[in-house]
């Protein structure tokens, strides 16, 4: 149980784990890959963290400069 305590503190909300996938997938990953809600997506957008971006391949959630 510590441990998963731990986890979370570590953790602080899903909008963190969201741009740590990002991230992790080399600041872009396709959207319709990224398995968060609509909400926490639209939250990163309006906080100016992340933009969508058309590549002519698909859309994508890129992390902001």
């Amino acid at each position: 149980m510590n441990s998963n305590k731990h986890l979370y503190t570590q953790i602080q909300s899903h909008d963190d784990l969201c741009l740590q996938y990002i991230r992790n997938h080399g600041g872009s990953a396709q959207l319709c890959d990224i398995k968060f809600s609509n909400d926490i997506v639209q939250r990163l957008i309006s906080r100016k963290l992340v933009k969508v971006t058309n590549t002519g391949k698909g859309f994508y959630l890129q992390l902001e400069d």
